[in-house]
């Protein structure tokens, strides 16, 4: 059995606790949703299918201890929790970025799981698969995307309703890139005393915005 994979690169992580960390990131074909602000647009086209023996031997030519599986959704793909726990096995440390929409119980609770609960500007809102929470582990961080003051209000309302208990420096604010003031967003989290850590993504400060592979 193959996954359709879009991309393979060596980065630093630039989102999530690991943010700064070199990371190898292995990019899976398809989406189940359609993002108004998706950055990754492209992981559909013209994808290439590969082993996980392929993989795996991809991601070892890096010689780098940690390895994110992102996407698109890599979980519409039914290979990709093996892939996580050969990988796993092999000693990396696995991150998994989705959107939250599928089941993440097939999934190995030792892949720290980043789960992306879509906000109104996403025009998304409302996809994220609730029942997630009940399988999250201390090591699972959850990250809302906010473009507006309402993206705001809404992933506060969920911070506050399911999120008492999980460690506060595993919950992301993130904004959109270049799309809402963040001194405003900083001054609302900060007023709200909300429990969430601001998240820039770096690699989009550090890189051209819109570049590839980094």
């Amino acid at each position: 059995m193959s996954l359709d994979i879009c991309e393979i690169f060596y980065s630093l992580q630039g989102e999530s606790t690991w943010a700064g960390l070199a990371c190898v990131f292995v990019r899976l074909s398809g989406c189940n949703l359609s993002c108004s602000w998706c950055d990754t647009t492209y992981n559909a086209a013209d994808p290439t299918p590969m082993t996980i023996s392929q993989i795996v031997d991809k991601v070892a030519a890096f010689d780098c201890p940690m390895v994110e599986i992102t996407g698109g959704e890599p979980l519409i793909q039914t290979q990709t929790p093996a892939l996580i726990s050969e990988l796993l096995e092999k000693g990396y440390q696995v991150l998994l970025e989705t959107n939250g929409s599928l089941s993440i119980k097939p999934v190995d609770p030792a892949c720290t799981r980043i789960m992306d609960v879509k906000c109104p500007s996403s025009g998304e809102a409302g996809s994220f698969l609730f029942d997630n929470f009940n399988h999250m582990t201390v090591r699972d961080e959850i990250k809302f995307v906010v473009g507006s003051r309402q993206d705001y209000e809404y992933a506060a309302s969920i911070i506050q309703t399911h999120l008492g208990h999980h460690p506060r420096e595993k919950i992301h604010i993130c904004p959109v890139f270049d799309c809402i003031e963040l001194s405003d967003l900083a001054a609302w989290i900060l007023k709200d005393r909300l429990g969430a850590r601001l998240s820039l993504q770096q690699h989009k400060i550090i890189w051209d915005p819109d570049l590839r592979g980094v």
